[in-house]
C-alpha cells in the first residue's frame, strides 16, 4: 500500500495523475532551516522526516511517500509567505530574476529508503507594485512556497521555466514515478 505523508492538495491532485492507489497520512514537521544547513539539504531534510512521520503510522509492508518543495534565492529559502507584506516583498525580490525551486521525494518502506530530487530553474517577469498588489490580492499566494502558484494565476508572472512544471508545483511526476517503480509499485503508462 502506498502512503503520502502530506497536508498539500496539490501533491494529492498530482500523485491522483500517476494513477496509483494512496492514502493520504496527516503528519505535522517542523519546518525550520537549522544554521549552516545548505536549501537543498533543508529540502531534503524536510521531506525525508516527513516521510518518517508517516511510517510511524502505517503497517509494515507500505511505502510511504514524503516530499517538500521550496523557492530558493542564492543561498536564501522562501517558504510560505506570513502575510500579504510577506507575499510582496517575496515578489519583489523574484521579480525579473531567475530561482530555484527544489522538489524533493523520499520513499520509505520494505526496509529501505530512496529519494528523489528535482531541481527547476524560474524566470519571473519583471513586475511593478501593482502587478505585485493584484496578485497578493487575489490570496492564491499564501501557502505556497515563494508566494506564487505555477498552476493558477501565478502562471502569467512567470517569463521562463527551465524543468519540471509538476515539480514546481510540489511533486515532481517524472522523478516520483521511478522512484516508486524502485519498490514495486508501477504507474500505468
Amino acid at each position: 500500500m502506498l502512503h503520502l505523508a502530506s497536508k498539500s492538495p496539490r501533491r494529492h491532485q498530482l500523485l491522483q495523475q500517476l494513477g496509483v492507489a494512496f492514502d493520504v497520512l496527516d503528519v505535522d514537521v517542523p519546518e525550520q532551516r537549522a544554521a549552516g544547513e545548505t536549501p537543498q539539504a533543508y529540502v531534503s531534510r524536510v521531506a525525508r522526516d516527513k516521510a518518517a512521520a508517516g511510517a510511524l503510522l502505517v503497517k509494515p509492508g507500505g511505502v510511504v511517500l514524503g516530499a517538500d518543495t521550496e523557492v530558493v534565492l542564492g543561498d536564501d529559502v522562501f517558504g510560505k509567505p506570513r502575510d500579504a507584506v510577506d507575499a510582496a516583498a517575496m515578489l519583489r525580490r523574484l521579480s525579473g530574476r531567475t530561482h530555484a525551486v527544489i522538489s524533493t521525494v523520499w520513499a520509505l518502506g520494505e526496509g529501505r529508503q530512496e529519494c528523489a530530487v528535482c531541481v527547476s530553474q524560474v524566470r519571473f517577469a519583471a513586475l511593478d507594485e501593482n502587478d505585485i498588489a493584484v496578485y497578493v490580492a487575489t490570496d492564491e499566494p499564501f501557502g505556497k512556497a515563494g508566494a506564487y502558484a505555477i498552476q493558477g494565476r501565478g502562471a502569467v508572472l512567470i517569463e521562463h521555466l527551465e524543468g519540471s512544471y509538476s515539480g514546481v508545483m510540489g511533486l515532481p511526476l517524472f522523478e516520483t514515478a521511478r522512484l516508486l517503480r524502485g519498490f514495486g509499485i508501477n504507474p500505468p503508462a
